[in-house]
């Protein structure tokens, strides 16, 4: 391993660490040698995400609402008291889920807000919590998404925000440039998720095609024709998180085996 590569000694804060593309980061940035905090609003996978990865691993689980401003806080104030700053922050917890247009109820409107806050309202709150903890030279990663970067038909609210997650890390890369923090965004394509899964179902039912149908037409527009994994991402954050990205700031990496190039 490269030298840059290797995180003991360092702490890496990371949201919706026990889901699907968290656990995997959890996992990758635990074999570099890392000081973890996990946080997740799941209490009972982050306690299994914390049995799996104890041993040798410095970790710290917090179940925590990031939609809830004194509890984001709290946790700031908590990592204060134990005398940690974060060298990387991960902001990956988010939700998926179709919003089509011609969905007009109350509740379709209630879904659609949801969706931005939790995917952009709280990852602007925990920065700016965690902003005194972050040490000169830290690295803020936020997860955002091809669909970032494109449009996708009945997949509105999610898209909306994962554009809003590329404006803020660009915004915040020239904001927190300045205290030598970096912050870019990931925008991983198809990735074997549930939450990805269901999305790909909603738009076989959409489309009137089977599953099957639907993922092969998906991975005809990818130059290397197969699915990403968690694990497939870990590399792109231990780059990013690391002082060989040192020049990197304000970028939106597409990690979709090829689906989108720019």
């Amino acid at each position: 391993m490269h030298k840059a590569l290797d995180y003991r000694g360092r702490c890496v804060v990371i949201t919706g660490a026990a889901g699907g593309i968290g656990r995997g980061l959890a996992q990758s940035f635990a074999a570099a040698g890392a000081t973890l905090e996990l946080l997740d609003r799941d209490a009972e996978a982050l306690a299994r995400l914390a049995d799996e990865l104890a041993g040798d691993t410095p970790l710290h689980c917090t179940a925590l609402d990031l939609g809830d401003r004194q509890a984001v806080q709290l946790y700031a104030d908590d990592l204060a008291c134990r005398g940690l700053n974060a060298d990387v922050l991960v902001n990956n917890a988010g939700v998926e889920y179709a919003t089509p247009l011609d969905e007009c109820s109350f509740e379709a409107d209630q879904r659609w807000s949801t969706l931005l806050e939790n995917n952009v309202g709280s990852m602007q709150r925990l920065t700016r919590a965690l902003l005194p903890r972050l040490r000169a030279g830290a690295s803020v990663i936020n997860q955002a998404s091809i669909w970032g970067l494109k449009g996708v038909p009945g997949f509105s609210a999610y898209v909306a925000s994962k554009h809003a997650v590329v404006g803020l890390t660009r915004s915040l890369a020239w904001e927190l440039g300045p205290r030598r923090i970096r912050v870019n965004a990931v925008c991983p394509g198809w990735i074997g998720t549930d939450a990805a899964m269901r999305s790909l179902q909603a738009m076989a039912d959409a489309n009137g095609r089977s599953d099957s149908a639907e993922l092969a037409a998906i991975l005809a527009n990818q130059a290397i024709p197969e699915l990403l994994t968690p694990a497939d991402l870990g590399g792109t954050f231990l780059f990013l998180g690391s002082p060989l990205a040192a020049a990197l700031t304000g970028q939106a990496l597409s990690v979709s085996h090829g689906e989108v190039m720019h």
